[in-house]
């Protein structure tokens, strides 16, 4: 469950400015906020249904955005290029490698 919550996040990062103001309202209370279906449908005067719809609708649109932009892999895989990068400064630098890590890099964007 961490690990869905830690995603939602991200992708919810990432293309927030792609949804309603409902739909960012409805995500934001609930991944950041950590409200519950019960007390976001008090505060909107909806069923709790409602808002659960609502939300799993828009989990859907976000995994839809990710399958398509993949702004959230690139992110990953951008971190982890630059945690190999540090963790060769910190030996003996191997100039091939870093440009190859560097090449990797550009090659996302």
């Amino acid at each position: 469950m961490l690990e869905k919550t830690t995603r939602m996040n991200y992708l919810y990062d990432f293309y927030q400015a792609l949804l309603t103001p409902k739909q960012q309202s409805y995500m934001s209370l609930y991944y950041l906020d950590d409200y519950s279906l019960g007390e976001i449908a008090e505060e909107y005067h909806v069923s709790r249904q409602a808002v659960y719809d609502n939300i799993k609708r828009t989990e859907a649109m976000l995994e839809e955005y990710e399958e398509k932009l993949l702004l959230f892999e690139k992110f990953q895989e951008r971190k982890a290029l630059i945690a190999r990068m540090k963790e060769c400064l910190n030996g003996q630098p191997d100039h091939q490698t870093l440009s190859d890590y560097v090449a990797a890099i550009e090659k996302l964007d």
